[in-house]
């Protein structure tokens, strides 16, 4: 992945209408934000990022449905010549543009989204809408083994980083427009808000609170609200009746899921096999890298496999018709990851959203008709194979398990098949884990030479807890309504430094042996603890509690108490700085200095 490339300067004369219009929105916008404060007006220009991104999305469609229809037809002709002069023609022209005018816009977008979020401050330039809409509408219509739905994406995120910084909004708000925007651009690709926000949240932000949540689902219901207005409301495909009887039926979906699982295994080794090396080619190549990839798809289509070219909805809605025999599902399955392979790394830009749907209603569509074949009491229709397989791809390839079972349910409308996609997506989803260690996304952005965070790694992880570094309870506890006399004759054989005080009603506090000694010194011996104690307790811990919670005591108290949630008067046990950082340092996560 390339650097984000400078904004294009427009010599634009300050007169004309684009400028005054874009002066009056930036008026409009500021009036707005000087009614509200900074956060609802934020969720405000969440939906116009919605809206915008919708109509974007919408051209966007209409644009890949016009190539398709001039440069292919209506219905590709097997064994004709376009289906090789087509695809390796436009590869040619998307690679001139790409390597010369769009240098940003290679791939499918989720990375470089990722990437403004945690690098480069939300910064999408505006040209990589302008370039992933013309070469991926190019690309996809013209045949190549890609989606729709990752361009739709960054083109979505282009658009709200370039209209966060038309306002200039702070620095923290600008680094999330970019997910917002995505969400706003995948919402309308899918047609599905639900998935495009667990997405975002799931693979891109990694994180989620009331307001980042708020934002991402005004901006992808608005998109929604949009799409639909210009392309109607019906789902992507014609669902038909789903059947699911009983449980002994699971233990197909999970058969399912294991070869899903390892199907999405192959697929992510060979673009990562590949990637790399095509890239590593000279320059000179990647100008017919995108024409050979649209050659080899176009042979196979030519061979009598048109249904691998471009995104695949219309053959997708027919494995679910039972349209195809089982041979034929499993043998598109296979072409379709070949061919999306050597379109992906070729450079051209495109998603594998639609690939991974078109790969996984195939191979569900084919495991289920063997698996009737081979047990005729298994009653699941050939429509809720495929429904369940385009899932199980999903949560294997991308490694978006939640994600994966809302699609479904989104695409379908079909609560009925929620178990089934449930098992079989978490069959698939740990198959992938074992085999496939680093995630795909994950994978192609280290290939890039970046850094970011691995929110797979992050969710798996292991979370230090106050209870790992606790220590037990003291065997001296003091009593803040005890004299200072009496304390200091309990604490003479001790060998500790610092004492807990029990505090009344509730709370506890620190004292030290020298400052008892110095108050019986003082002649303060008949006074209480709790009458030359400041008021202001320590602050106090759980054991569940994440370890770092810690960090922010360990330096201004000696000993901190750890209470038990259901009465704080309970002590579980005490942490200290040595035992914070002792853990932290058995973990390798920090060196501890050895003047601690």
């Amino acid at each position: 992945m390339s650097d984000p490339a400078p904004l294009v300067s427009l010599s634009t004369p300050s007169s004309s209408p684009l400028v005054t219009q874009v002066k009056t929105s930036r008026r409009l916008f500021s009036t707005i934000e000087g009614v509200f404060n900074e956060e609802v007006f934020f969720l405000i220009l969440c939906v116009f990022i919605g809206i915008f991104s919708g109509l974007a999305v919408v051209c966007f469609r209409l644009a890949i449905d016009w190539t398709h229809l001039a440069l292919l037809g209506p219905l590709p002709q097997t064994h004709s010549w376009r289906l090789f002069a087509v695809p390796s023609l436009a590869g040619l022209v998307v690679a001139i543009l790409v390597l010369h005018v769009f240098p940003g816009i290679r791939g499918s977008g989720v990375n470089q989204t990722k990437s403004a979020l945690y690098i480069f401050n939300g910064f999408i330039p505006f040209r990589t809408a302008v370039g992933k809409f013309i070469c991926a509408g190019l690309a996809i219509g013209s045949g190549q083994s890609l989606g729709p739905e990752d361009p739709s994406l960054q083109i979505g995120a282009s658009i709200a980083s370039a209209l966060g910084r038309q306002l200039e909004i702070s620095r923290e708000k600008l680094r999330l427009m970019a997910p917002v925007g995505a969400a706003a651009g995948l919402a309308a690709a899918f047609n599905a808000p639900i998935s495009a926000v667990l997405f975002v949240i799931e693979e891109v932000i990694g994180r989620w609170s009331a307001g980042i949540l708020g934002s991402v689902v005004l901006s992808a219901v608005s998109s929604v609200v949009i799409v639909r207005s210009f392309l109607g409301s019906e789902p992507l495909f014609r669902i038909p009746v789903t059947v699911f009887k009983g449980p002994s039926e699971l233990l197909a979906y999970a058969a399912l899921g294991i070869v899903g699982g390892l199907a999405s295994v192959a697929f992510a080794k060979s673009v990562g096999y590949l990637r790399p090396r095509l890239k590593a080619l000279p320059r000179w190549t990647q100008y017919f890298q995108p024409a050979l990839a649209g050659l080899l798809v176009g042979l196979i289509a030519f061979l009598g496999f048109p249904q691998v070219m471009g995104a695949g909805y219309g053959s997708m809605d027919e494995a679910m018709h039972g349209q195809y025999a089982w041979k034929v599902l499993a043998l598109l399955a296979v072409f379709k990851i070949i061919a999306t392979t050597v379109s992906f790394v070729s450079g051209t830009p495109g998603g594998m959203f639609a690939p991974a749907l078109f790969i996984g209603a195939m191979l569900g569509g084919a495991v289920g008709d063997i698996e009737r074949i081979l047990f005729p009491q298994l009653t699941g229709s050939t429509g809720t194979y495929v429904l369940v397989g385009m899932g199980v791809l999903f949560a294997g390839f991308l490694r978006v398990p939640m994600t994966s079972v809302f699609m479904v349910l989104e695409v379908s409308g079909n609560y009925e098949i929620i178990v089934p996609v449930i098992v079989a997506n978490t069959f698939s989803y740990l198959v992938s884990r074992s085999l496939q260690t680093i995630p795909i996304f994950d994978m192609l952005t280290r290939q890039d030479g970046l850094i970011l965070p691995s929110l797979e790694e992050d969710r798996e992880e292991t979370i230090l807890r106050v209870e790992d570094a606790m220590l037990p309870v003291p065997a001296t506890i003091l009593s803040a309504q005890d004299y200072v006399d009496a304390n200091l004759r309990r604490v003479q054989d001790s060998t500790e430094s610092a004492f807990l005080v029990r505090m009344h009603p509730s709370g506890w506090n620190i004292i030290t042996r020298e400052k008892l000694q110095r108050l019986y010194q003082e002649g303060k011996g008949e006074l209480t603890l709790a009458s030359v104690l400041p008021a202001q307790s320590l602050p106090s811990l759980y054991p569940d509690l994440p370890l770092d919670s810690a960090l922010r005591y360990v330096n201004d108290y000696s000993l901190i108490p750890v209470v038990n949630r259901a009465d704080s008067r309970r002590l579980e046990g005490i942490v200290s700085r040595d035992s914070v950082f002792k853990k932290y340092g058995s973990r390798g996560a920090i060196e501890v200095p050895s003047s601690i």
